[in-house]
């Protein structure tokens, strides 16, 4: 493990090095290409946590998948329009009538960073490895409509029966039980990538745990990560088998994890990076600036309540209510973020979802309003504490440790206390890894998290909250809510006017009983150096595409 101190890590964006942790014969079994000294292209980022994860099976995050969907590529991938394309396959898909059977070709020019094709094989490998139980992947449920995929993951099936099968080298026909509207924009996410199944099974547990232990097939190959949720600083080096390499530019992008806007904004001005992420009054102060970015995500930052014991208080729908409504959103995105983020007015984000018929956003169809009501708040409060037979409560509030988070983290705490007598809030910052550990083994009393979309359709966020979903953390649970979301998977599939009406009707029903508080609509105030052009910021799915950054002198 690499040792890192601040020094390091504040010059270690300058560093000219064309391949870090290895000699130039290493680099280029790698797959990695060389530039001769001085020539170096190279866009150094800064990003605010930590990777969790370098599988693709395991991964679950916007930093993990950032980096995968630019050293990896699937079947297809999000172009700068952020539409689905071709990418390893050859053409898009034909489907059949019913939307059931997709048959595919892929480009046979495809190759892994070791030299070998990428074949019909790996995708079925990745597929199956994903969905096997024994994998322990959370985003094995985005694979529920693929046939068998349920049986399997109730390890009620063996995983080769899951219903993509390899036609040849270089053909896959992929059967699903049910019709899936958003189906191609899974195909270009991260999760349905191909692996290559000699590395996966050479490494062992030890695969992905580092660069070297795995091989890629995208624009760029991993290099010098050192371990998932520690490392600080890794690289996208320029993968010279990769079948577009005409294309890619840049022949590295230096990440290193930054978590402190001041510490950002030093080394942006001192021409230390490239581009950097600013919050709160630093976010405000340069706003004005030309080269300050707002990238808008389709992503929602909620709070949810752990609700996994019978006993719990936060199954009280008053209390959940009251928390909610003490919550002046406004006041949050302006005074303390200040870097273009909205206050959400459903789970569901703005601008990535729309009726079919209408063309209306998904906000402005919902009877959800996440209004600010002190008075209200305070009155469900009353209401909360005698049924809960309570006069005072107190309980933690987990949240990451990264700027941005941390001052809403306070905001919140310190609107909480203010809003009701005999409730204390004690703020616990963490590790972003740290923070997805704990919420997933329902370690919290209540957290702050959030989700961004993996596709551009409102199941994406009404599907978390399900029963039984590993990403409902709080475990909130309706009835009522899984049969609607239920009935949008199924009998409504085909149908998008009443799949739109079910998926209006969950949102409204988890919102109206506070199950998770959305807080507001993540966006990011960026800083980019001027002559860094061509990065592409996608709202749903992997973040970012580096595929087609250049530097414009």
């Amino acid at each position: 493990m690499k040792k890192k101190s601040l020094l390091s890590l504040l010059f270690v964006c300058s560093m000219t090095l064309a391949a870090c942790g290895g000699s130039s014969d290493k680099t280029a079994d790698s797959g990695a290409a060389t530039s001769k000294e001085g020539d170096l292209k190279e866009y150094r980022v800064c990003v605010l946590q930590e990777m969790p994860s370098a599988d693709l099976s395991i991964a679950t995050d916007t930093i993990s998948f950032a980096a995968l969907n630019n050293v990896y590529e699937g079947l297809y991938r999000l172009n700068p329009e952020s539409k689905v394309e071709a990418a390893g396959a050859a053409e898009m898909a034909e489907v059949s009538e019913d939307g059931l059977v997709y048959k595919i070709k892929l480009r046979d020019d495809a190759k892994w960073s070791n030299g070998d094709n990428v074949t019909a094989a790996d995708y079925v490998y990745g597929w199956q490895r994903t969905v096997d139980p024994a994998t322990g992947s959370q985003y094995a449920y985005l694979y529920e409509n693929v046939a068998n995929a349920k049986a399997i993951m109730a390890d009620e099936a063996a995983a080769d029966t899951l219903g993509i099968k390899a036609v040849g080298d270089y053909e896959l026909e992929i059967t699903l039980d049910t019709a899936t509207p958003y189906f191609d924009y899974l195909l270009a996410f991260p999760s349905f990538f191909p692996q290559h199944q000699a590395t996966v099974e050479e490494y062992g547990t030890d695969f992905a745990q580092t660069s070297e232990n795995a091989v890629y097939n995208g624009p760029y190959v991993l290099a010098d990560f050192d371990g998932p949720g520690v490392d600080t600083e890794w690289s996208y080096l320029k993968n010279d088998k990769y079948w577009d390499a005409k294309t890619v530019q840049m022949d590295k992008i230096s990440v290193s994890v930054v978590k402190e806007s001041a510490t950002g904004l030093s080394l942006f001005q001192n021409d230390q990076a490239d581009e950097v992420v600013l919050t709160g009054e630093l976010a405000q102060q340069n706003a004005n600036d030309p080269e300050f970015v707002v990238v808008k995500n389709s992503r929602t930052s909620y709070i949810e309540m752990n609700q996994r014991e019978a006993d719990s208080e936060f199954n009280n729908e008053n209390l959940r209510k009251a928390l909610s409504y003490a919550i002046d959103r406004e006041a949050l995105v302006t005074n303390v973020l200040g870097d273009g983020c909205v206050a959400s007015k459903t789970l569901v984000p703005e601008g990535m979802s729309f009726n079919p018929e209408t063309g209306d956003d998904f906000i402005e169809d919902s009877n959800t309003a996440m209004e600010y009501d002190l008075e209200k708040a305070q009155e469900y409060w009353e209401k909360a504490k005698k049924e809960l037979g309570i006069t005072e409560f107190s309980f933690e509030l987990l949240a990451d440790d990264q700027d941005s988070t941390k001052r809403v983290g306070e905001y919140i705490q310190g609107a909480w206390s203010e809003a009701f007598d005999g409730m204390t809030v004690k703020l616990i910052t963490v590790p972003f890894t740290v923070r997805l550990d704990r919420s997933d083994s329902g370690d919290f009393d209540v957290v702050i998290g959030g989700w961004g979309a993996d596709y551009s359709d409102p199941s994406s966020f009404t599907d978390l909250f399900t029963t039984g979903n590993s990403y409902n953390r709080g475990h909130w649970e309706n009835p009522e809510y899984d049969a609607l979301v239920k009935s949008a998977a199924t009998t409504n599939a085909t149908n998008p006017e009443a799949r739109w009406q079910d998926l209006l009707e969950a949102e409204e029903l988890i919102s109206a009983q506070a199950g998770a508080i959305p807080v507001y609509q993540k966006a990011e105030g960026h800083l980019r150096s001027e002559k860094i052009k061509g990065v592409v910021a996608n709202g749903a799915g992997a973040p970012y595409e580096y595929k087609w950054v250049y530097i414009e002198e």
